[in-house]
């Protein structure tokens, strides 16, 4: 399943946890990320997922987006991973409960 990927990669390079739900007494700091649909054309799947970046401060939801961005650009390197692109990533505050967010999402193609 790739959700695991991703995550046993992410808790292995990222300096915070990441998570595929939301938990009470979530960190200050950390990465929330879910598959928002896939396709496969040539036995080559593709799924599209969404990558938030909470943190007590703008500056720092920003800092945790950017070394988040890297982390991703790096699952390259696993063999199960055939191509990443940066769809988009922006300010994604929480305005309900006023948390700080940003969100990234990226095209993942895998095998």
């Amino acid at each position: 399943m790739i959700e695991t990927v991703i995550k046993d990669f992410l808790d292995g390079h990222l300096s915070v946890p990441s998570f595929l739900e939301h938990q009470e007494n979530m960190p200050k700091r950390y990465v929330f990320f879910e598959k928002l649909g896939s396709s496969k054309s040539n036995h080559i799947t593709s799924a599209t997922f969404a990558f938030q970046s909470y943190a007590e401060s703008m500056y720092e939801t920003a800092k945790l987006n950017e070394e988040l961005k890297r982390v991703v650009e790096d699952l390259i390197t696993l063999d199960d991973i055939g191509g990443i692109s940066l769809n988009s990533d922006y300010n994604y505050t929480d305005t309900e409960t006023k948390k700080y967010r940003y969100q990234a999402v990226f095209d993942i193609k895998y095998f």
